[in-house]
């Protein structure tokens, strides 16, 4: 996490004293659990709880550490120094250090998806918003990068917001998938602690506990989630690659908002530059490359090993940040972002009525000729276009097999740009329901 890519409500989600304070939520609602059974005296769950308005001091905490080398010790001797020694004994009775570790960082995922999936809402709003205001802006339609039909740009943002709801079905998922906790003891079996306490923590922090968690909670569940994330940023990276098409001087079709004062280039001052949506390139290739962490976390030695708790410390709040950030940083882009009509009209112009000829050689099968011989008529048509620079329609026209299949006013019906958008309230309708 770097501060010029992150956003200060997810940061917070991650940060030491956040950390902490889940720390001891558990510890304080597993000692109300165990007073509740009678393996602790009501008082010293009463004493953890007066501590709830304490300041946890992470410097204090870091120095026990320093000597202890253990995380969840130095938090405990912490503890202790506020509650008192005497009911801070009865404290984490029957847990191990991974019931505390993995079930806070399930808690600290669940909050992170919380943020990202209401980044989602907001960018799925900006997407249907600029998809509605430009149904039926014609542009031209590209595969291979090369022209094709005739699509709208409504269409290009309706097809990014189907995306990015699937998206969300997927995060909600995901959630769903880290929403467990664990308070079983050393390797798992509930030997030093009844299962009760589990179930008690987990009602009271919003979680499910854990059918059956060995030391840990099992990664399986982790790569799911991250996976998702790596999805979510290919999503990104997907929408602000045809940006940055779209901003290409010989396109233009659309483009990043400039600002006032705002600067391109510092040797080239005309420049204006897709800098956003390369970033965005660039933190989606961050956020996937955290998935293969978390997918190699899944195996681990009998019941634990902690090969997977430095790998989960960064890619836990690095992925949950950046995504965020992203997210945001695109809503804003579609949201500001700059279409130019009139170029996408000039673009489709460009080839002289090419990208009618799949409607040419339909029409012509339609009127008897085998489909080999309507391909040969359209395509040695089309190669003048391309090569002379000449006009698609006229040479067509002036084709004695062509004019002998069909008329010329049946000829010039066919190069209706109605015909290619005919259908484009149907797909709405689709994706976002009846109006």
């Amino acid at each position: 996490m770097i501060p010029r890519y992150s956003r200060p409500e997810m940061v917070a989600i991650w940060s030491p004293e956040t950390k902490f304070r889940i720390w001891y939520e558990i510890e304080a609602h597993a000692c109300d659990a165990q007073a509740a059974l009678g393996v602790i005296p009501q008082a010293a769950a009463e004493a953890v709880w007066r501590a709830r308005d304490a300041e946890f001091d992470v410097a204090r905490i870091d120095e026990i550490e320093a000597v202890t080398r253990h995380d969840v010790i130095a938090f405990l001797t912490h503890l202790a120094e506020i509650v008192g020694s005497e009911e801070a004994r009865f404290v984490h009775q029957g847990m191990t250090s991974s019931d505390v570790l993995d079930t806070t960082f399930n808690i600290q995922l669940v909050r992170a998806t919380d943020i990202l999936l209401a980044d989602i809402d907001a960018l799925l709003a900006a997407l249907k918003r600029r998809a509605f205001e430009h149904r039926h802006t014609i542009r031209i339609g590209r595969s291979h990068g090369i022209h094709a039909e005739p699509v709208t740009m409504g269409l290009t943002f309706a097809r990014f917001h189907a995306e990015m709801a699937r998206n969300r079905d997927r995060l909600l998922r995901a959630r769903d998938e880290v929403a467990t906790g664990a308070i079983s003891g050393a390797v798992g079996t509930f030997a030093n602690i009844d299962p009760a306490v589990e179930a008690h923590v987990c009602e009271k922090l919003g979680l499910r506990p854990e059918p059956i968690s060995t030391q840990i909670i099992p990664r399986d569940r982790h790569a799911m989630f991250f996976a998702t994330l790596a999805v979510i940023a290919s999503s990104i990276e997907n929408i602000a690659v045809e940006i940055r098409h779209m901003q290409r001087t010989e396109v233009l079709e659309a483009e990043e908002f400039f600002s006032k004062g705002q600067k391109g280039s510092s040797a080239m001052p005309h420049k204006r530059n897709p800098v956003l949506t390369e970033n965005l390139t660039g933190l989606a290739r961050l956020v996937r490359g955290m998935a293969i962490p978390a997918l190699e976390n899944v195996a681990l030695w009998h019941e634990r090993d902690i090969s997977h708790s430095s790998v989960e410390r960064m890619i836990g709040p690095d992925a949950t940040v950046t995504l965020d950030f992203a997210l945001a940083r695109l809503t804003g882009v579609i949201e500001k972002l700059v279409i130019y009509p009139e170029n996408m009209k000039a673009n489709l112009d460009r080839h002289r009525g090419l990208i009618h000829s799949q409607r040419v050689m339909l029409a012509l099968t339609q009127k008897g000729v085998s489909r080999e011989d309507a391909y040969a008529m359209v395509q040695r048509n089309a190669m003048k276009v391309w090569e002379e620079g000449r006009d698609f329609e006229t040479e067509l026209l002036a084709d004695p097999e062509v004019r002998a299949a069909m008329t010329a006013g049946e000829l010039g019906a066919l190069f209706d740009l109605g015909f290619h958008t005919r259908y484009v309230d149907t797909i709405f309708e689709r994706v976002f329901g009846p109006e």
